[in-house]
């Protein structure tokens, strides 16, 4: 008798902990990262878990043209990135992404065309993980029924904050790739520049505010910019600027007239890599029939090109950290005028990523050519 009660106290037990080891499983929180020996379980940025290898050598990215770029920072190497959009490969070939990992110039970019993923000439690539771009939820599920693990990631899930955006891309890798983790060192870092670029410009008046207008894209017959809800409007803001064309209110990139130019007048104009112009250009009004001569910021040359370390910095990047310093310098040069630009960017490239620059790599990211814009036209 006393064997069988012990036996049935025994397996109750085990009963009751069978039970408690179900229970804690069942309420598991989504959004935690699961690991096995071979497998990461990961939420990307449609709140979808995905399943990827633990051990992941082998890299595409479809449509997040800022991604291979990041990716190889957060590495400190390219071999992993096997395919990427041209638009990409185009920044790396003219940008110092290339001189420093010239292995990035070997990925493949036939795959692409536009959003249109050739799924053969992808799987020959044999990926282990396809990120793709959020904002196009059927190329993941495209890419998902073909058997890929595709992990979507955002541009603008977090309106177009680039330092925002920046830091939950690294999460995101840092969570995949754990023994590359950089998640606490970019935020860290990223953050103490915007506190500290907020604490300078909260003293201005509006009166003090700088005009400014960005520059997304410029041709012969089209001038585009960013209205409220695209990255010109963030960087304004996180400079304590004003951008003269926030009254628009088009997602993304918006075409504009001189009409409009005019009525703005801003009194600084910032153009992107995402075009050839070059500052000069509008200066000497060498581009179609635009004529700028009578623009604030022409008449005080005040115009900027912004710069181009690993990829084109409009977007966020592993250079947003520096891009923001050197657009508060730029704007309010006496506010900051105690800010190093060189010797900021080096100390950030070699203390959160390891990337040692010299100076005439640093003078490169400052002195972007035009041919930086191929690929990225409209």
């Amino acid at each position: 008798m006393k064997k069988t009660i012990s036996l049935l106290l025994a397996l109750l037990f085990l009963l009751s902990a069978a039970g408690c080891s179900n229970t804690q499983d069942d309420t598991q929180d989504p959004g935690e990262t699961q690991q096995t020996p071979d497998t990461i379980t990961v939420t990307d940025h449609l709140d979808k878990q995905v399943t990827v290898p633990a051990d992941i050598e082998r890299i595409a990215v479809v449509g997040v043209w800022p991604l291979p770029s990041v990716l190889t920072i957060f590495f400190n190497s390219a071999e992993k990135i096997v395919g990427m959009p041209e638009a990409s490969l185009t920044a790396a070939q003219n940008g110092l992404l290339g001189e420093l990992y010239p292995e990035i110039l070997n990925a493949k970019t036939d795959f692409i065309n536009g959003d249109d993923v050739n799924l053969e000439e992808l799987m020959l690539l044999e990926p282990d993980v396809v990120f793709y771009n959020a904002a196009n939820p059927a190329v993941g599920e495209k890419l998902t029924n073909a058997g890929f693990a595709a992990v979507a990631v955002s541009v603008n899930k977090w309106d177009y904050d680039c330092i925002e955006t920046l830091n939950n891309w690294i999460e995101l890798f840092s969570a995949m790739f754990p023994k590359d983790a950089k998640s606490d060192a970019v935020e860290k870092y990223s953050n103490e520049v915007y506190d500290l670029i907020s604490e300078r410009v909260s003293t201005l008046s509006d009166e003090q505010r700088a005009r400014v207008f960005f520059i997304y894209q410029y041709t012969d017959t089209m001038l585009a910019s960013s209205g409220a809800k695209f990255f010109g409007q963030w960087w304004c803001d996180a400079v304590g600027a004003v951008n003269v064309a926030q009254e628009l209110t088009t997602d993304n990139s918006v075409e504009v007239n001189m009409e409009q130019v005019y009525a703005w007048n801003p009194d600084t104009i910032v153009v992107t890599n995402f075009t050839a112009a070059q500052p000069e250009d509008l200066m000497n009004n060498t581009i179609g029939n635009y004529d700028w001569s009578t623009v604030a910021a022409i008449q005080n040359g005040r115009v900027f090109k912004m710069p181009l370390g690993m990829y084109r910095s409009y977007t966020p990047g592993a250079d947003t950290p520096v891009t923001l310093l050197w657009l508060a310098k730029s704007v309010y040069p006496e506010l900051f005028e105690d800010i190093d630009i060189t010797e900021r960017a080096r100390s950030y490239y070699k203390d959160v990523f390891g990337v040692e620059l010299t100076d005439e790599q640093i003078a490169s990211i400052f002195t972007p050519t035009s041919a930086a814009a191929g690929g990225a036209g409209a």
